[in-house]
């Protein structure tokens, strides 16, 4: 007879995959995404309920690119965090967000026209912006810096193309 009041090496390995699913569901779902990585919000509302965006989202706001990234597309963007843009010097955010020409040369520096994956920017060495500029890409030390920014997440799918978060606000020459 077998004692079930033990758990048996099959339900160990249950549990560990119940609680990494667990986790890992916690952790995308910080974006709006469904389980079969179906994207249901655009670029902006993807940004937006990740919550870590906020800067950025102000900032498109006072440049008047909400619309044009709510928009068909599909388009990339390299999208920095409220800590990238913590990392300018002081005063930089509040500049900018007066300095609307500035502010959107910027911003748009930020986006790439069509919806390119990770698994092809890896093959980059440049990328044609919105405001006309190139990016610089390159692979170092197994990840992917675009210009001096670093890719920190990849891949997060929007319904009109897909968001790589980079942890410094690129600036444009």
């Amino acid at each position: 007879m077998t004692n079930t009041n033990k758990p048996s090496y099959f339900h160990s390995i249950l549990i560990l995959i119940c609680t990494l699913a667990l986790v890992l569901g916690i952790s995308l779902s910080t974006y709006p995404v469904s389980a079969a990585n179906n994207p249901t919000g655009d670029i902006v509302d993807t940004a937006v309920s990740a919550g870590q965006f906020k800067t950025l989202a102000t900032a498109l706001q006072a440049a008047g690119l909400v619309d044009t990234l709510k928009g068909k597309g599909p388009f990339t963007v390299f999208a920095p965090t409220d800590e990238a843009f913590a990392k300018l010097p002081k005063g930089t955010v509040e500049a900018l967000l007066k300095d609307i020409p500035t502010l959107t040369a910027i911003l748009t520096y930020h986006v790439v026209p069509g919806k390119v994956m990770a698994e092809q920017v890896v093959n980059l060495n440049e990328a044609p912006t919105v405001n006309g500029d190139m990016l610089r890409i390159r692979v170092r030390n197994g990840g992917v810096q675009v210009n001096d920014s670093n890719v920190v997440k990849a891949d997060i799918l929007a319904t009109n193309g897909v968001i790589h978060v980079v942890d410094t606000v690129i600036l444009p020459n």
